[in-house]
């Protein structure tokens, strides 16, 4: 199934989307994620995408409307989280395509998808303190931010995250 927002369409990961991870893994894209992943880790994470169960989660490539190309990668996936299990989002848009509102639209839209696939009630997204854009991108996507928190990313990597949240039993 493909969900839909204003802009953008949300086409289910693939075996043909790792072109897309590389390209979602550079410096630029993960300045605060860590940085760029080895390439073992890159087909690592390609393969949990493509095998990913419904149950699950699900991660999407993120297209434009109207024939657009690929801008990119957006998905939501089931985690604990102070003694319950929510759902967690994340997302990137390629460096060409930033600025345009496309990143927000992707949120939506895979909030949307959480809350059709069941599950747990909240939708959590946990970017750095500091990361201005992605932060942006929660606020204008309707999250409620929560508060700061103590996270870790990637594991071993201890940051400073906000703990943005929406409800998805709120249409």
């Amino acid at each position: 199934m493909e969900s839909m927002d204003a802009g953008v369409r949300l086409v289910p990961w693939a075996e043909g989307d790792l072109w897309l991870l590389r390209r979602l893994n550079g410096p630029e894209m993960t300045a605060h994620l860590g940085g760029p992943e080895s390439e073992e880790q890159v087909l690592g994470r390609h393969r949990r995408y493509v095998g990913m169960a419904a149950a699950d989660g699900r991660m999407y490539r993120v297209v434009l409307d109207g024939g657009g190309g690929s801008v990119g990668s957006v998905g939501y996936w089931r985690r604990e989280w102070r003694g319950g299990e929510v759902w967690e989002a994340g997302w990137g848009v390629l460096p060409e395509f930033q600025g345009r509102g496309l990143a927000v639209r992707a949120a939506r839209a895979v909030r949307d998808a959480a809350r059709e696939a069941g599950g747990p009630r909240y939708l959590h997204a946990f970017p750095k303190v500091a990361h201005a854009a992605s932060n942006a991108v929660c606020r204008k996507a309707g999250f409620t931010l929560l508060g700061p928190v103590d996270f870790e990313y990637p594991k071993g990597h201890p940051i400073r995250s906000n703990d943005w949240r929406a409800d998805l039993a709120i249409g």
